[in-house]
């Protein structure tokens, strides 16, 4: 029971520990989605697009790892159910795509840029903590989940128990699991098309960071679905997995854990309120980027550069806090820790926000123009 005291502490400061790092590498290596699809799509750069596939190739290949040898289990997160809430993917995702641009970088990006100085991206935070909360037990609760969530796919009618790829092509192929050979293949032929560009090739710090970065989001996996997983709770004789806000192995993600960093601090006060996995991912995300900032020397102070910016911005955190709860994640929550896991929904969700963010990108063209 002891040891059991001490597992909540444990690890919350592995998810620190392990955010800290992520901070500072994204920090240094310019690590962003939107940004990814902003130099693709204006001045049809692959550089940071690939960085980014690298990272989930890394991170598929390290999900793979860890569930063929026992050490988590994958299957039993949220992204994997049997029902897929298609609809809420392909809306949410569009919503946070679209909103991200307009807030100038997804839930990573503002807690980097908070770190680094800027003002503009703490506000943006605030507001993205509360659309996202919001959504999570308020008024948009009651919407999403009369609407939205009501529109699902149960993979389950075909046979496959989860919504994993490996588990659908099993279940539709009939014979054995192919789940780990899936994974590597789909991650090798990831990892190809990436390292196929000279261009990218030497670019060593974008190659690291995308090493790094999809390392990270394994580890994530594995603190979670090994360190923090009990298979029997001495208090409730149940599976349980310790200081994670979903009751679910899960690795990073940085809409809802910025809520519940909100909800911590209003709620200090309650005993049964702890620092979670998702919580302390969003405080070592915001200190590995401060202190890469300040050793680089590159901290500044931002703030807003008109009522328009500060209009935008606030649009972008309610558009992003409600896509993100409502298509179970964000850039990183979806698209790397979801993408991970192969899950159907965070394709859909993935491919949701890339198409958000395309369209904003066009929106803010056509307005300047």
């Amino acid at each position: 029971m002891q040891d059991l005291q001490h597992l909540p502490a444990l690890v919350a400061w592995c998810a620190f520990g392990l955010a800290v790092v992520f901070g500072a590498v994204a920090n240094r290596v310019n690590f962003c989605t939107m940004g990814a699809v902003t130099d693709l799509v204006t001045i049809g750069d692959w550089r940071r697009m690939r960085m980014w596939l690298l990272a989930i190739a890394v991170a598929i290949t390290g999900v793979a790892w860890l569930e063929a040898t026992g050490l988590a289990d994958p299957g039993k997160s949220i992204y994997t159910t049997a029902q897929v809430a298609w609809a809420s993917h392909l809306v949410g995702g569009f919503f946070f795509g679209f909103g991200m641009t307009l807030g100038s970088g997804c839930g990573s990006k503002l807690l980097v840029r908070a770190g680094g100085g800027s003002l503009k991206s703490i506000v943006t935070l605030v507001v993205l903590a509360i659309a996202a909360y919001m959504t999570l037990k308020g008024l948009f609760a009651v919407w999403r989940v009369n609407t939205l969530d009501t529109l699902r796919l149960d993979t389950s009618a075909f046979g496959a128990a989860h919504s994993d790829l490996g588990s659908v092509v099993t279940a539709l192929g009939g014979g054995g699991s192919v789940k780990l050979a899936l994974s590597l293949a789909i991650a090798a032929a990831v990892a190809v098309f990436v390292l196929a560009s000279r261009d990218f090739r030497e670019s060593r710090e974008m190659i690291a960071g995308g090493l790094i970065i999809g390392a990270i989001v394994a580890g994530g996996w594995y603190v979670t679905g090994h360190l923090g997983h009990l298979a029997e709770d001495p208090r409730t004789l149940e599976e349980a997995f310790i200081a994670t806000n979903s009751g679910r192995p899960e690795s990073y993600s940085f809409v809802a854990p910025v809520a519940y960093t909100l909800e911590l601090l209003l709620l200090w006060s309650d005993q049964s309120r702890i620092v979670t996995f998702g919580i302390a991912g969003v405080l070592g995300m915001a200190a590995g980027s401060a202190a890469m900032a300040l050793a680089t020397r590159t901290f500044r102070w931002e703030g807003f550069a008109s009522t328009e910016d500060l209009v935008n911005h606030i649009v972008g955190g309610v558009l992003m806090g409600f896509g993100g709860v409502t298509a179970l994640g964000c850039t990183i929550g979806q698209g790397l820790t979801g993408i991970s896991t192969l899950a159907i929904g965070s394709f859909i969700a993935l491919a949701a926000i890339i198409a958000g963010c395309a369209t904003a990108l066009k929106y803010q063209y056509w307005r300047a123009g």
